[in-house]
């Protein structure tokens, strides 16, 4: 027989409203759901080719490499590594279609081809959620509510800034930069492919693309996306493989501009090896964001914000909020309550809709989050992890929180991508403002507090790109993002990130 209502409580009382003892809910007992797995069919092939010229091309040498699942360790596709004369093709490609298609091609028309795009997309909405789950690890409520719609959502926000491109920079002349090479993560590979593709078209220039060597099959399923729609041969092409590859793209002598999301450690050297020449350059890198929570902030919102900015996505995003700075007088409520909270999220299978936590990217990152989750432990931090059973195939990692940390802690200071979360106290706004800033990362911030003058002093102080009020993680396609300090230069999005793509007279 199932337990019981007085089954599930403690016998250990807390404090009630006037003294009384109020029984409390064991969490960790509540009955397991049935699993709820998706379904929809995600249309893989079982090898995929390069992108070049509008055309799915065999890479030069001939070599594949294996695309897995993270949440199982299994096969799903043979992808294709390509290599210098592959990246040429590519570029001679673009350089093709901008000096005769899309470089010449009215705004208005060009609009139209990104927002089949975008309908396109819409359309195999289901399809690419199942894709991105199963290649990246991330749970299919993230694919299917967040990553998809917001990818078609920035090809159609670019559709409409195509036929108004002389209102980006009013008094001034615009025109396309020519053939740009693009590099993108791991983390938001769908997403992450729109942010860069769509506002380089809307603009008018050709684009050759490198996805993240772990999870390339969005991307090439996109270009199968880019034939329906009719897209001029060479406009985008993509190409697969791993830092050689990417190396290539970035250093190769046809592109004007150059653009890379990434960690500060690759950024620095792209920037190194470019460092010279004329090529425009955008960066986003890592970030360490501060979540900051005073003692008059709505608690239970925080704290579900908190789990929203670093549990729901693994902490694989590189604003996720990993570190949480709270105001001592609730810090204790604070802590109590993210405990509580984490104690029922749902770790495992990333296609149950279900799930909170899917699989972690990669075996490497899997083995980069042990070892500073370690150096916490090491450190003196205070750890908690909630019980629960993780697959035995795949790759997984109990949500943690650090309490007890210092800025000189490993965990305070390094960017995790994992589901861990450093929690830090202050006593003032200025010692606030003083912990946040105290980062060789500007990418983002969130604020919770009931002052509206507060939220406004500390959107003046802290040296964050992006910073959220009362909420963490909300994004549009109207709203520029990008950092500061080591988190890179440049912005994407909105009328900034169209100019970053332009060329000005």
């Amino acid at each position: 027989m199932p337990p019981t209502t007085q089954d599930k409580r403690k016998t250990a009382p807390r404090a009630g409203s006037r003294g009384r003892a109020v029984p409390e809910l064991i969490f960790g007992d509540l009955w397991e759901y049935d699993p709820a797995p998706e379904t929809a069919d995600p249309k893989l092939k079982a090898r995929y080719d390069l992108f070049i010229g509008g055309e799915f091309t065999a890479p030069k040498a001939g070599a594949y490499f294996d695309t897995i699942n993270p949440a199982t360790e299994q096969k799903l596709a043979d992808v294709a590594l390509a290599g210098q004369a592959d990246v040429d093709a590519a570029y001679r490609a673009a350089q093709r279609a901008f000096d005769t298609t899309w470089g010449r091609m009215p705004g208005r028309e060009r609009a139209k081809y990104l927002y089949r795009v975008a309908r396109l997309l819409q359309d195999r909405a289901r399809e690419f959620a199942v894709a991105e789950t199963l290649n990246g690890g991330k749970p299919i409520k993230e694919s299917r509510d967040f990553d998809v719609p917001m990818a078609a959502a920035h090809f159609f926000y670019h559709a409409g800034w195509a036929d108004k491109l002389d209102y980006v920079a009013p008094g001034r002349k615009i025109a396309p930069l020519g053939v740009v090479g693009q590099v993108i993560p791991w983390n938001f590979p769908l997403l992450m492919l729109a942010w860069k593709l769509a506002p380089a078209l809307a603009m008018g220039n050709c684009v050759v693309i490198k996805p993240a060597e772990t999870t390339p099959i969005t991307a090439l399923k996109l270009a199968e996306i880019f034939q329906q729609a009719g897209l001029p041969p060479g406009v985008v092409n993509i190409v697969t493989g791993a830092g050689e590859t990417g190396a290539a793209v970035m250093a190769h002598p046809t592109p004007v501009k150059v653009a890379f999301t990434g960690s500060t450690e690759v950024g620095k050297v792209i920037m190194r090896s470019l460092a010279g020449t004329d090529k425009k350059m955008t960066m986003e890198l890592g970030g360490k964001a501060a979540n900051i929570i005073f003692d008059d902030a709505p608690l239970d919102q925080a704290v579900e914000g908190v789990v929203n900015g670093i549990f729901f996505n693994q902490g694989h995003v590189c604003c996720a909020g990993s570190r949480l700075l709270v105001h001592e007088p609730v810090a204790d409520r604070v802590l109590a309550k993210l405990k509580n909270r984490v104690r029922v999220l749902r770790v495992g299978d990333p296609m149950d809709k279900n799930t909170d936590l899917g699989a972690i990217n990669s075996r490497q990152q899997l083995e980069k989050i042990g070892e500073l989750v370690d150096s916490g432990v090491k450190e003196g931090a205070e750890i908690f992890q909630p019980p629960c059973r993780l697959p035995a195939k795949g790759f997984f990692f109990r949500p943690t929180l650090f309490s007890g940390v210092t800025q000189s802690h490993r965990i305070a200071r390094e960017e995790i991508f994992g589901p861990v979360l450093s929690i830090l106290t202050f006593r003032t706004v200025d010692e606030a403002v003083e912990k946040a800033n105290n980062t060789a990362y500007g990418l983002s911030a969130g604020v919770w507090t009931d002052k509206g003058s507060r939220i406004l002093k500390l959107s003046t102080e802290l040296k964050a790109g992006v910073i959220w009020a009362n909420t963490f993680n909300k994004f549009d396609p109207a709203s520029p993002f990008g950092g500061y300090k080591e988190s890179g230069f440049g912005r994407e999005g909105g009328r900034q990130g169209l100019l970053d793509y332009a060329k000005l007279t």
